[in-house]
């Protein structure tokens, strides 16, 4: 877990560093969850890991896995994260939040959280 951390940190920083688009200042048409709310709903209170104005990023361990919950202000910093997301971990992914963890953690989470898998390549859905 601690290499997903430490690319959770890169990820993080390289989204809060790309420059934001008019597109992306647009208002979201439904409030999004916390990490806080997304973590209640699986059973964990999240110790966060990264609290910045456009990404907060928390941890979670429960009965179902480890896994990182993170959260983006807009669109564009969640596709900015994505980009930049391993490859070779699956994440589960919602209105402006993402979870990471193994397929396993994902297919448990995913029953309570909703949201769409994807798998190596994030435009790729299951």
């Amino acid at each position: 877990m601690k290499t997903i951390t430490a690319l959770v940190a890169v990820a993080a920083l390289a989204a809060a560093c790309s420059p934001a688009s008019p597109a992306s200042r647009q208002a979201v048409p439904q409030k999004p969850l916390t990490v806080e709310q997304l973590a209640a709903k699986v059973g964990c209170t999240p110790h966060i890991q990264v609290d910045a104005s456009d990404i907060r990023t928390g941890h979670c361990k429960t009965g179902d896995g480890e896994f990182f919950v993170s959260t983006f202000t807009t669109q564009a910093g969640k596709d900015a994260w994505m980009d930049t997301a391993p490859e070779y971990n699956p994440h589960l992914v919602g209105n402006l939040w993402t979870v990471l963890s193994s397929r396993k953690v994902l297919d448990k989470l995913r029953v309570r959280l909703g949201g769409d898998l994807h798998l190596k390549d994030h435009r790729v859905k299951s």
